[in-house]
């Protein structure tokens, strides 16, 4: 007797199969439910510690240091979004829209400076513009000026943060304007051309409007990236919730003041969160006539194509060719050895807590999106919807978040054991890099989760019917069926967190076990001290790392078609 499964997630198995189905069933949600109450414990702990911690310290923060804080964060997101909306926007319209000399290059290329981390960019610039810099000091030697005969822009300050966190994010507004821009049809352009409307005219009132929610939400993860920012600004002295949570946190000692910091940035985050969200499925546009016509590409000359060009290039000059250039120089100058027993220990400390990270984070999202496809309705969601919450949490946010509660444990059972057996347990948890793993679990789902959703929607329901016909439980149609066929964006999603997780800086610098240091954390301390050219040397390595997963990016734009 043949079985059949339903879409709506009750599953119909062999009467032998339904004790194993039940188990594993409850099983997938136990460890679904447990994840996404993972992701929430930061934000509920931050809450707590921020609410109980007594309103002196917030009323100091209120007459000193908040009102800073929070006017320059604004005035860095305000100039992140206006930067990355003008670049991203005009170079993806560009190299869609028009054809001259180079855009195909320029098309794969523009997405390059996203394996840079913002810090990194911000080293290789304060080497080449600071005063002490290249640039400068050749200004000096040709004309004979001294320091204060000449005005030069000074590269640490917030609007030289706001360039470096520019030059990196743009790339998220340039792939998603593009991809609309793509499947853009030409009818309505064409018919604002025929009413006697200039390109540009059509341009901004037709093309631009239609492309506006994907635009909105490139330049919103631009935006919730800048707030969770924290060496570019920390090393350009830019005071800021992120730069002020860590100061709380480790110079000042004091908790509740850095909870009540993360309480606010959380807050601004999640309003974020909530504006890309709605953003995402607010307006639609449809293809008027009944079929879609791709936008026939404008052929530039002369003068045009050379400043098209030319607008395309410069992203990609100052965002990725420059600051590498740099840092090889750099590099070559420094006395650091990455063959060293020292550098083959951040190496391995970088790689054991991204691979560690990477398989806890899939393992994670896996549960997460086959109990969403298994028991689909109102529980699955609300649990995949809190998995995602950590994308727009900042990682010193959540750093601070799992620390109150942990550490309180670690006391807790330290005094117990001690009055109990005169045996002290010591930092169990907070002294692990468990938590710290945890942390990037909680920060990095929502890619994974992503990635894995996405190769998931390929595998049609019909395969999970038959297999569930045949007497497989959920748990072995996961492993026979859908695993084996997702293996390409399984591998995606463990090569995005991995190398998420070795940039990754404010939580690793927060919650990293004593005496335990990443690359990320070598080129942070040697930049603090103000050795650039030794941290250089992790810098590249941990570019050239970020650059796998835009290779594969790279590789999807060259398919245009």
């Amino acid at each position: 007797m043949s079985q059949t499964s339903d879409t709506t997630g009750i599953d119909y198995a062999p009467h032998g199969s339904h004790r194993h189905t039940a188990r594993g069933t409850r099983l997938l949600a136990g460890l679904a439910t447990a994840v996404a109450a993972a992701c929430l414990l930061p934000m509920v702990a931050v809450a707590i510690a921020a609410l109980t911690g007594g309103t002196d310290t917030v009323r100091h923060l209120l007459a000193t240091v908040l009102p800073g804080y929070a006017g320059a964060t604004l005035v860095l997101v305000v100039l992140v979004a206006l930067g990355t909306f003008a670049i991203g926007v005009g170079a993806a319209w560009l190299v869609t829209m028009t054809r001259f000399p180079g855009v195909r290059l320029l098309e794969i290329a523009l997405v390059l400076p996203l394996a840079f981390p913002a810090y990194v960019l911000a080293y290789a610039y304060t080497h080449l513009l600071d005063h002490p810099g290249i640039v400068q000091s050749t200004l000096r030697d040709i004309t004979g000026w001294g320091p204060r005969d000449y005005w030069f822009p000074e590269i640490r300050s917030l609007g030289g943060a706001a360039v470096m966190l520019v030059l990196v994010f743009y790339p998220y507004v340039y792939l998603l304007a593009r991809a609309a821009f793509l499947q853009q049809s030409s009818g309505a352009f064409l018919a604002a051309r025929t009413l006697g409307n200039s390109a540009w005219t059509a341009f901004w009132r037709v093309s631009l409007p239609m492309a506006r929610p994907a635009i909105a939400g490139g330049v919103l993860l631009a935006v919730m990236e800048t707030i969770a920012d924290f060496g570019t600004v920390a090393y350009f002295g830019v005071q800021t919730f992120a730069t002020g949570i860590y100061t709380s946190w480790f110079t000042m000692a004091d908790r509740a003041a850095a909870a009540q910091l993360a309480l606010c940035l959380l807050g601004f985050a999640l309003m974020l969160a909530v504006a890309e969200r709605s953003t995402r499925g607010a307006a639609q546009y449809h293809h008027a006539g009944k079929r879609h016509m791709k936008m026939p590409p404008a052929q530039l000359k002369g003068v045009q194509a050379a400043l098209a060009f030319a607008l395309c290039a410069t992203p990609v000059l100052l965002g990725f060719v420059l600051p590498t250039v740099i840092l090889f120089l750099m590099g070559l100058g420094s006395e650091q050895d990455l063959l060293s027993r020292r550098y083959t220990g951040f190496i391995r400390n970088s790689v054991t807590l991204a691979g560690t990270a990477a398989v806890v984070t899939l393992t994670a999202a896996i549960a997460v999106g086959f109990y969403q496809r298994l028991r689909p309705g109102r529980r699955s969601a609300t649990t995949a919807y809190m998995a995602r919450l950590g994308y727009a949490v900042p990682g010193g946010v959540i750093a601070v978040g799992l620390l109150v509660p942990f550490a309180a444990f670690d006391n807790a059972l330290d005094a117990w054991m001690r009055d109990t057996f005169d045996i002290s347990t010591g930092l169990l948890v907070t002294g692990s890099i468990w938590l710290l793993v945890a942390a990037y679990m909680v920060r990095f789902l929502a890619a994974a989760l992503g990635a894995y959703e996405g190769g998931q929607s390929t595998v049609h329901v019909h395969m999970d019917a038959a297999a569930r016909s045949l007497g497989e439980t959920p748990l072995g149609t996961l492993r026979r069926i859908h695993l084996p066929i997702l293996t390409p964006s399984l591998l995606t999603a463990l090569l995005i967190v991995f190398v998420d997780v070795m940039k990754e800086l404010p939580a690793t610098l927060i919650m990293r076990p004593f005496n335990y240091d990443t690359l990320a954390i070598q080129a942070y301390r040697l930049a603090s001290d103000e050795r650039l050219e030794g941290a250089a040397v992790p810098s590249l390595v941990i570019m050239a790392v970020g650059l796998l997963p835009v290779i594969l990016i790279c590789r999807q734009v060259g398919r245009r078609d």
